[in-house]
């Protein structure tokens, strides 16, 4: 993704009437500006790529979780591997959003609705499309818990089952709408159409519950919405992409020690206390933020950076496709039997296989010209 800053203070206001965009949204007159961009910002194309690692690993440890029932007496060296793979993995999601935030606040703020629209668009459809297979492929499976039908409507509220791993998409749509809302108010645009959406969103729970109390009858869960934690995330992380702190090997050794004490609390909290842990957690909070710290202005060699931005861009696909891939492999793998290295070995090994499956698949098929389909 190419990046662009925050224009730069105007130097005279246009006399133009106000227009009206593609996308419906009024715009008021816009002050002149001149716009610098900046160079690509390969560190966060490295987070991203370690976002999506780590939430393979995650997802692959949480194989090993449930084959012992979640209980460390049915398999120790399942259970830890498991707990350890999981909580390894705890800083991607929130950092996700804190990516996201960044790129809509200040790397690639939208111009106007219409450029918004369209990134929406490269999101939802994939989302559609993803959500079918994974339907079609569980009902394949048989392991679908209630009818396609059901199943179906219930995904178009935000009840995603069986891709679970898609919740994270009905809570950044409105989180990236909602920014890029401000952004275009801030700009001196009127979208009166985001406006419309995001209205939507805030009334919708409501007003399924009346329409399913009127028709007497169940009413599929509301998921389209963010908690707090998700939008503080965002902000968060617009402010601390946009730094440029002290930087040197003593200085991401020492923020890489303090990731390490978070990401063992988590662990621990996991084991003793509760799983999952809350992406609302001070734990998971001072994660994310010792490895953004860690990673923020990295510099990537220049060899790297063609390869990395490649890759990198395949990581939405990815995402969505690796959680087939974990099933497909754990299934005949994955017991509450193994021992202690045969449980690491596993857990090292499928996670590996499924992280050159996914990306290998991803990038497969945006070279087949499949990305805006596919993600």
């Amino acid at each position: 993704m190419t990046v662009s800053d925050v224009p730069a203070q105007p130097a005279a206001a246009s006399t133009s009437p106000p227009k009206r965009t593609a996308a419906g949204d009024s715009a008021a007159p816009v002050p002149a500006a001149r716009s610098r961009r900046p160079g690509h910002r390969y560190d966060v194309d490295l987070i991203r790529l370690l976002c999506a690692c780590g939430v393979i690993l995650g997802h692959t440890g949480s194989e090993f979780i449930d084959a012992v029932g979640r209980q460390e007496a049915n398999g120790a060296a399942a259970y830890w591997a498991g707990m350890t793979a999981d909580a390894v993995s705890r800083f991607a999601v929130p950092m996700y959003f804190a990516i996201a935030g960044w790129a809509v606040l200040v790397g690639a703020p939208p111009r106007d609705g219409w450029r918004l629209a369209q990134r929406m668009v490269r999101i939802v459809v994939p989302m559609g499309v993803w959500t079918v297979v994974y339907l079609l492929w569980g009902k394949w499976q048989s392991t679908n818990e209630d009818p396609l039908r059901d199943l179906a409507v219930d995904a178009a509220f935000g009840t995603v089952r069986p891709a679970y791993h898609l919740w994270y998409l009905y809570t950044y749509v409105p989180v990236v709408l909602l920014l890029g809302f401000v952004v275009l108010l801030r700009a001196g645009r009127r979208p009166w159409w985001l406006g419309a959406v995001l209205l939507g969103f805030a009334l919708g729970p409501g007003l399924l519950a009346d329409a399913g109390r009127a028709a007497d009858s169940g009413t599929p869960s509301f998921g389209w919405g963010f908690g707090v934690y998700s939008l503080v995330y965002a902000a968060g992380g617009a402010l601390l992409f946009s730094l440029r702190p002290r930087s040197g090997r003593g200085i991401r050794a020492l923020w890489l020690a303090a990731a390490t004490a978070a990401m063992l609390g988590v662990l621990a909290y996991q084991t003793q206390v509760k799983y999952v842990i809350p992406n609302a957690h001070v734990l998971v909070a001072l994660f994310t933020g010792a490895v953004l710290l860690t990673l923020t202005r990295v510099r990537v060699p220049e060899p790297w950076r063609p390869h990395l931005k490649r890759v990198a861009g395949a990581a939405f696909g990815a995402y969505l496709v690796h959680l087939m891939v974990i099933r497909t492999l754990a299934e005949p793998l994955v017991s509450a039997d193994p021992g202690g290295e045969e449980a690491v070995l596993l857990t090292a090994g499928i996670w590996a296989a499924s992280v050159v499956l996914s990306f290998g698949a991803a990038m497969l098929w945006q070279r087949l010209g499949l990305r805006r389909l596919l993600g």
